[in-house]
């Protein structure tokens, strides 16, 4: 297994590879967003079709505007989303022109969250912008709670950020900004 540090997490994240790293509820398989072959390479990790679209999550609202539509966002549903963050829920908003559709897949939207987890966050302030979350798990496997999960499911030189996952059960709930409605709960 490769555990690695913040830092080395930055390293490999900025040389467009994959991570693993605990999130809220379990760990999550991570890259630069704007690197599509990163993106791909996640893709094919999990067997995961690209039409499903990916989660992005960040540190701060800041780190997601350049990849959403902000003028299809009123003031009350703005208000909403930040009030639920940092935190496990995941809002599902309208994409820019820019963002790519490896991340949105058939959609014409992209899901965002700023993520609670201290480690997680030190890390996109680290990077400077978000990361690609998806759970860490081969398709039909349970997501990875451990690192010695990561290590059973992807292999011993899998790189993986040191740390533990936070006290939930679920993964974060999603939620469409547009009606409200919750997609998966938490």
């Amino acid at each position: 297994m490769t555990i690695l540090s913040l830092t080395q997490s930055c390293e490999k994240l900025t040389q467009g590879e994959v991570i693993a790293y605990p999130t809220e509820a379990v760990f999550g398989l991570g890259c630069d967003p704007d690197n599509e072959n990163a993106v791909l390479a996640i893709l094919t990790l999990k067997n995961r079709p690209i039409e499903k679209g990916l989660i992005l999550i960040a540190s701060n609202f800041e780190q997601l505007t350049p990849y959403i539509d902000l003028s299809k966002i009123t003031e009350k549903q703005k208000k909403l989303m930040l009030s639920s963050w940092p935190g496990p829920v995941t809002w599902i908003v309208a994409k820019n022109n820019k963002t790519p559709y490896f991340l949105t897949g058939q959609f014409d939207s992209i899901a965002i969250r700023v993520t609670d987890h201290p480690l997680v966050r030190q890390l996109c302030l680290l990077f400077g912008k978000p990361i690609v979350s998806t759970s860490a798990n081969l398709s039909g496997q349970a997501p990875c709670r451990t690192v010695a999960d990561v290590k059973k499911q992807f292999g011993i030189n899998f790189p993986v950020l040191l740390g533990k996952t936070g006290k939930r059960k679920n993964p974060s709930e999603i939620r469409d900004i547009k009606t409200g409605l919750i997609i998966r709960l938490g």
